[in-house]
């Protein structure tokens, strides 16, 4: 493939670099100081408190964990593609809002929730956020949260698992590579916690296999494997929905086995992954931008509201703040804190690097994301005129195609991308846009495009895979709270609440991004859908911490202001998804997604009443 000139010379050549470095020491001095503070000032931990891991300790679900374990375990379960797919969409604004929603957004937000959430499930015997609020708002309020988290959760595993369905699709060598892993991670799980063998040894060698699968099926294109497009005979089994079929049953058997068995040594196998890939991608930056390869200034505009108006997009206010939503802050994340992560937690004073730490490092891999959709394409890519076409080699070498196009640079390549009309955009699209940025990024270092697009794809998809791991186990955790609320007996069984989770889920997954399109292509429609009700779970938890915190005598506001913020604007964002006249859900006949989000915002506005009951009455007592 044609060689990346040079992008440009002189001073604005280092503001790729001065971003990140910036950027980065700004989270590193925030967990040193605000964490901090929260961890001994509000929160006020005590490094002997019992954890539930040790205390109910069962081995399935409640199992004490090294820190850099369930660091690994709880860092891929937040971060997914969310961070991935948030930012490359924003991008159609500019830069520099996305950049300073997620630099701030998750220091004084995100990070805040996330720990938060993690402390009231330790301190309530890791429980999840449903029953956590019920204890400190109402009984009714239980119910309430426990209804919210399931449909965001069904939301979640439906467009991740698209997302995995157009990677495969688009990217069909990191396929195997990607399932590679599974049977890796069960093998670690053995190893590790039924013979003791050192976890930092195995997985060393597990990475280095999957090191060897990427590099091999990069350079062997019969390793290429393709689903079959049946939809001529069947117009709901294309090949998208195919693989969403695949990753669903996978993800089925993921949720119930063991949590030692696969979830903690998949996770912790992919957190090595994207170490190694967020690695190579930030000493390309540094390289890029010291050699003058790339070149944010001239690449990508920093802000761009006119542009994006005239192409259909939503206002960037509010919709900025529910497009970005993993990265700067998410409601999912909370659910992870409280439903797996808290069962791991092996000390109280783990808390803040798990909860806070995990938070600002995927800070970070959001602002990578931003360079690599900007000063990475900046670099060039192949002029065509779809991304899933474009991002090369991979896709090239499947497909048996020998022809190079022609490649492009700076700006013309920014707009190759993005100067087009919101309409044409989907979530395949954007992340085939974050793997070309960051394979440029990797080959300023010399690593080769095929390769560095394969080590991003399989990122992707491994990171994507955890995320509905950690989701659906989620899900049936909730369901089986329900089943328990309502007395339907099967409800409480594992199997039957895991396998009514992936219905609902999947009903969503075949969305359809218009009438006429083929099932399966509602991503873009389904992202607003989840930025919106994850956001709302996040002001939620943030509310219900802030109570929390009432009652312990401790000044609530840096928990109540931010949750005020994450309330109303996804409030907002939703109501215009749904009743906008030309672009809302009930203007493209999407009823089922209109009904969703009505019911959000309906249990929103009742867990908001349920709060001020809770404040009203923790003031008369104190009266």
């Amino acid at each position: 493939m044609n060689e990346r000139p040079v992008a440009g010379d002189g001073a604005n050549t280092m503001s790729t670099l001065l971003i990140a470095v910036v950027s980065f020491f700004g989270f590193i001095v925030a967990y040193r100081t605000y964490g901090l503070f929260l961890s001994r000032k509000i929160f006020q931990l005590q490094d002997d408190e019992p954890v539930p891991s040790v205390e109910q300790r069962d081995d399935l679900d409640f199992v004490p964990t090294n820190r850099f374990v369930i660091f690994g375990h709880h860092f891929t379960s937040i971060a997914g593609t969310g961070p991935i797919v948030g930012p490359a969409i924003a991008m159609i604004w500019g830069w520099l809002p996305a950049l300073l929603w997620v630099v701030f957004g998750s220091i004084f937000i995100g990070a805040v929730h996330d720990f938060t959430a993690l402390i009231l499930s330790l301190r309530n015997r890791g429980q999840t956020l449903g029953d956590i609020s019920g204890k400190i708002l109402s009984p009714s309020a239980r119910l309430l949260f426990l209804l919210l988290l399931t449909f965001l959760l069904a939301i979640v595993v439906a467009v991740f698992g698209n997302v995995i369905a157009v990677t495969f699709e688009s990217y069909p060598l990191s396929v195997i590579p990607t399932m590679v892993s599974i049977p890796l991670a069960m093998i670690l799980g053995v190893l590790t916690y039924r013979y003791g063998v050192s976890i930092f040894y195995s997985s060393l060698v597990a990475l280095l296999i999957l090191g060897l699968s990427v590099f091999y099926a990069a350079n062997h294109p019969e390793f290429a494997f393709r689903m079959p497009d049946l939809s001529a005979s069947f117009p709901i089994l294309n090949p998208v929905i195919l693989w969403t079929a695949v990753i669903f049953v996978y993800c089925y058997f993921a949720s119930v086995l063991p949590v030692w068995l696969l979830l903690q040594p998949r996770d912790y196998i992919n957190s090595l992954i994207l170490y190694v890939a967020l690695g190579l991608i930030v000493v390309g930056v540094f390289v890029a931008g010291v050699t003058g390869k790339s070149n944010l200034a001239e690449s990508a505009p920093a802000v761009r509201l006119a542009e994006a108006k005239e192409s259909g997009a939503p206002p960037i206010f509010p919709f900025l703040f529910i497009t970005v939503a993993c990265g700067a802050v998410s409601g999912f994340h909370a659910l992870v804190s409280s439903g797996t992560s808290s069962k791991q937690v092996a000390r109280m004073k783990d808390a803040q690097y798990i909860g806070y730490g995990a938070m600002l490092l995927e800070g970070a891999l959001a602002v990578i994301v931003i360079l690599s959709c900007t000063a990475g394409i900046g670099m060039g890519i192949p002029n065509t005129t779809s991304s899933a076409e474009a991002t090369g080699s991979l896709t090239a070498a499947a497909t048996g195609a020998t022809s190079v196009p022609e490649i492009v640079h700076g700006r013309d390549a920014w707009n190759l991308r993005y100067a087009r009309p919101w309409s044409e955009m989907n979530l395949g699209e954007q992340v085939g846009i974050f793997i070309e940025g960051g394979a440029n990024f990797m080959h300023a270092i010399g690593v080769p495009l095929k390769i560095g697009q394969g080590i991003v794809a399989i990122l992707i998809a491994c990171f994507a895979a955890t995320t509905i791991d950690a989701s659906l186990r989620l899900m049936r955790y909730v369901l089986e709270e329900l089943g328990a609320t309502f007395q339907i007996k099967p409800m409480k069984n594992r199997y039957f609440a895991t396998g009514l989770g992936l219905a609902l889920a999947t009903a969503l997954a075949l969305c359809k991004a218009n009438p006429a399109a083929p099932y399966g292509t509602g991503g873009m429609i389904l992202w607003p859908l989840f930025g919106a009700g994850n956001q709302v779970v996040a002001g939620l938890t943030l509310l219900v911490g802030g109570v929390y915190l009432m009652r312990r005598k401790v000044w609530p506001g840096y928990l109540l202001i931010p949750a005020a913020i994450m309330i109303t604007l996804p409030l907002w964002a939703m109501s215009l998804n749904i009743f906008n006249g030309k672009t809302g859900f009930f203007a493209k006949g999407q009823f089922l997604l209109a009904a969703i989000g009505i019911i959000i915002i309906l249990l929103t506005c009742w867990l908001i009443y349920e709060a001020y009951r809770a404040i009203q009455k923790n003031r008369a007592t104190d009266d």
